[in-house]
C-alpha cells in the first residue's frame, strides 16, 4: 500500500508537537476572546410609575412604557404603585399590559397604597413587594349617588372577582383571599388538617366530609363576612401575597440577591402629563365650548366666541384621541354637528331644526369620545354604567353652559359696554310727532329691492331712497325684489314680489 507521508520517528514527534501547540493556541483564543465577559453585564430594572387616579391617560402611558421595555426580554419590570383606584376599564387595560410580561420578570412595588383598582393592577404582576406600613385591598366596585358611595351588586362583582381569581392562580396568590377583596359575603377561614394549613371560604368548609372535619386541629377566621380584605405590609407577607417588605426598590433588589443592576425609570412625558390633566378637566372644557357656541349663535356673524367654542371641543377630542378612546367616527360626528350649527348661524334665521340637530350630534360625538365602545356589552356590566355616567357629564355640561350664557349676557356683558364722553344733544322728544316726512314719500304699491336680509326687519331701496322696512313674519333674502303692501304710521310693511 502506498504511503501518503514518508515519516520517521523523529518527524512524527515533530508533527505531534506541532499539533499540540496549534490546539493550545486555538483553545486559548477561544477561551479568551469568544467567551463573553459576564462579570460586567448589569441587570436592567425598569420602573414604571403607576400613581394617581387610574384613568385612560394612565393606561396609555403604561402601554407606551411596555413598548419601551419589551425590546429587552431579560429586563425586570417594576410597577411602582400608589393609587386609590379609578376607572375599571382603564385598570383592566393596565392589567392586560402587565400580563404581557413574564410573571418571573414583573414585580409590583407598593410604595404607599394599592387600593381598589390599584390592588387589581398589583396582583397582575408575578411578585408583590410592599413598603412598611403600606396597604393593599378593598376592590369592591362602587358608584356615586346623592347618598354618597354605594357598592354595586353581584352583576358587577362577579366579573371582577373572576379576574382576581385568574390573576391569583397565575401568580401564586391565595385565591380565596383575593376574592375577598371584591365581595363582602366572603368569609375566609384558615384550617389545619393533618398538619397542613389550608385557606377556605364558608362554602368549602361546608363541603367537607364528617371525617375531614374531625381531622381539623385548628381554625382561624381571616376575613369576617361583611368585610373586605385590606392588608398592611406585614399581613400581606403572612397571608402569602407579599414576597417581602422593603423600604426602597434598591433594598428589594438586594434582598433578591441582585447585586449588579441598573435602575431605569420610565416617567410620563410632558405630553402624557398634559393629556391626563386635560382628561380631568374635560367636563369644564365641554361646558365652556358649548357656552361659547351658544353665544355665537345668538350674535351675528362669526367671532371670538365661535373660535373659543370650537377650540375647547377640539382639545377634548384630541385628548381622547391620544388616549385611544376617540377615532375618526367621533371626529366625523363632531364635525357634522359644527357644520349644522354653522348653517343655523349663517343660513337659516332664528333657532330651528339645524341648530337642534347640531347640538344632538355634538352631544353624541362627545359621549362616544369619552368611552372606548359604542354600544355597551351585556357581558361587561360596567360599560353601561360608564355610558350613563358619560351621558350625565355631557348633559350637565350643556345645562351649565346654557345657564352660564344667560348669566353672562344678562349681567356681565353689559358691563363691558364702552361709554362715550360728551358733548351730547340736549334736545328731548317731548314735542316729537309720530308722523315722518320721509315715510310720506312712500305709498302702497311702490316697488324696491331689499338691501339687507329682512328677518323680518331690515333696509330696502324704494324710489332710490333707503328706508327701514319690515315684513309680516316673512324672511326675505338680500337682493330680492319687494313691494310696499301697507303703511302703519311710520312702519313700512313690504312683501316679496311673486313673479307670474
Amino acid at each position: 500500500m502506498r504511503r501518503l507521508f514518508n515519516t520517521t520517528p523523529n518527524s512524527m514527534g515533530t508533527i505531534y508537537l506541532f499539533m499540540f501547540v496549534l490546539s493550545a493556541v486555538f483553545f486559548t483564543a477561544d477561551f479568551n476572546f469568544a467567551a463573553p465577559d459576564v462579570s460586567e453585564a448589569k441587570q436592567a430594572v425598569y420602573v414604571i410609575d403607576v400613581s394617581g387616579e387610574v384613568d385612560p391617560g394612565m393606561a396609555a402611558f403604561v402601554e407606551r412604557a411596555y413598548q419601551d421595555v419589551s425590546v429587552d426580554p431579560d429586563a425586570i419590570v417594576v410597577a411602582k404603585i400608589d393609587t386609590f383606584g379609578g376607572r375599571v376599564d382603564s385598570a383592566l387595560e393596565i392589567v392586560d399590559t402587565f400580563l404581557k410580561i413574564s410573571e418571573k420578570k414583573s414585580i409590583a412595588f407598593v410604595e404607599k397604597k394599592a387600593i381598589s383598582a390599584g390592588a387589581l393592577i398589583s396582583l397582575s404582576c408575578g411578585k408583590l413587594v410592599m413598603v412598611p406600613a403600606t396597604t393593599i385591598g378593598d376592590c369592591a366596585p362602587i358608584t356615586y349617588s346623592q347618598e354618597g358611595a354605594e357598592m354595586l351588586g353581584e352583576k358587577f362583582q362577579s366579573p371582577i372577582r373572576a379576574k382576581f381569581r385568574a390573576l391569583a392562580k397565575r401568580n401564586g396568590y391565595p385565591v380565596k383571599l383575593a376574592e375577598a377583596m371584591v365581595s363582602l359575603d366572603k368569609e375566609v377561614i384558615e384550617v389545619e388538617i393533618d398538619g397542613k394549613k389550608m385557606i377556605m371560604d364558608a362554602s368549602d368548609l361546608k363541603d367537607l366530609t364528617d371525617e375531614e372535619r374531625e381531622k381539623i386541629t385548628s381554625r382561624k377566621t381571616l376575613v369576617e363576612e361583611g368585610e373586605l380584605l385590606t392588608m398592611d405590609a406585614e399581613e400581606a407577607v403572612e397571608l402569602g401575597f407579599s414576597t417581602m417588605t422593603a423600604g426602597s426598590i434598591d433594598e428589594m433588589l438586594q434582598q433578591m440577591g441582585i447585586k449588579n443592576y441598573e435602575v431605569i425609570a420610565i416617567e410620563q412625558s410632558w405630553s402624557e402629563t398634559m393629556v391626563r390633566f386635560i382628561g380631568s378637566i374635560a367636563p369644564i372644557l365641554m361646558m365652556i365650548g358649548m357656552a361659547a357656541l351658544y353665544m355665537e349663535m345668538k350674535a351675528p356673524g362669526f367671532g371670538v366666541p365661535g373660535i373659543i367654542g370650537i377650540l375647547c371641543l377640539a382639545i377634548v377630542f384630541l385628548n381622547q384621541y391620544m388616549v385611544g378612546l376617540a377615532d375618526y367616527t367621533e371626529l366625523l360626528i363632531l364635525g357634522f354637528g359644527i357644520v349644522l350649527m354653522g348653517i343655523e348661524v349663517f343660513v337659516l334665521p332664528g333657532f330651528g331644526i339645524a341648530g337642534f340637530a347640531g347640538i344632538v350630534f355634538l352631544a353624541v360625538g362627545l359621549i362616544l369620545s369619552l368611552q372606548g365602545f359604542v354600544i355597551p356589552d351585556p357581558d361587561i356590566p360596567w360599560e353601561a354604567d360608564l355610558l350613563f355616567h358619560n351621558i350625565a357629564v355631557v348633559l350637565a355640561s350643556y345645562i351649565f353652559a346654557f345657564m352660564f350664557t344667560l348669566f353672562f349676557m344678562r349681567y356681565i356683558l353689559p358691563r363691558f359696554s364702552i361709554g362715550t364722553k360728551g358733548p351730547y344733544l340736549m334736545a328731548d322728544l317731548k314735542d316729537a310727532h309720530a308722523d315722518s316726512t320721509e315715510t310720506a314719500k312712500i305709498k302702497t304699491g311702490d316697488r324696491g329691492v331689499a338691501k339687507t336680509y329682512l328677518r323680518p326687519s331690515g333696509k330696502a331701496d324704494i324710489n332710490n331712497d333707503l328706508f327701514d322696512v319690515v315684513t309680516e313674519s316673512e324672511f326675505i333674502e338680500k337682493g330680492t325684489s319687494i313691494v310696499v303692501s301697507s303703511k302703519k304710521g311710520n312702519r313700512i310693511i313690504v312683501s316679496r314680489i311673486i313673479e307670474p
